[in-house]
């Protein structure tokens, strides 16, 4: 299955984007930097930059359709960018309205308020998302990772780095079971 990882130029937690990545690439999957602009992103630990990453593909350029699923790494400054992107917010949606799974860590769940997404469904995040995500129609409970098939699509997501584990077993059982 390619599978599309979203991250905006900068800001993406670099923990988020490369364990999901290199257990999709373990389970046989074909992942795909997908980005706002051409060139490279760069991505965070924490406040301070990491490493950078070669964009495969431009939102705008590309389609949900091109993809068997969405995973969405967090950082704070990443979902921040992309909401602010109308194209970016329009591939996530896009995936909704498809029926293909998506999976958000940490403070990505930010992009998934934007696209309109989350109304009546149930997921985790960082706990501060914990306002937005209800403002949004959402319910939003505290566990490591939450799979909610309450929608047109299954939505798995996790709070936080600690829960990378569960959150790439979780995200990938998911993908699996949707074919490709």
């Amino acid at each position: 299955m390619r599978i599309a990882f979203l991250t905006a130029p900068e800001g993406v937690e670099q923990v988020e984007l490369t364990d999901p990545w290199q257990a999709a690439v373990d389970a046989g999957h074909e992942p795909v930097l997908v980005s706002t602009k051409p060139g490279k992103i760069q991505a965070f630990h924490h406040l301070d930059k990491a490493d950078t990453f070669p964009v495969q593909e431009v939102v705008g350029e590309t389609s949900a359709d091109s993809f068997g699923g969405l995973v969405l790494p967090g950082g704070v400054a990443n979902p921040d960018f992309l909401r602010m992107d109308e194209k970016a917010v329009a591939f996530v949606r896009d995936f909704f309205d498809r029926g293909r799974p998506v999976a958000a860590i940490c403070h990505a769940p930010w992009t998934l308020v934007e696209a309109d997404v989350v109304r009546d469904r149930v997921l985790t995040s960082w706990p501060s998302l914990r306002t937005d995500l209800r403002n949004a129609g959402a319910t939003w409970v505290d566990e490591q990772v939450r799979i909610c098939d309450h929608g047109p699509n299954k939505l798995v997501t996790s709070r936080k780095p600690d829960d990378l584990k569960a959150f790439c077993e979780a995200y990938l059982e998911v993908f699996g079971s949707e074919g490709d």
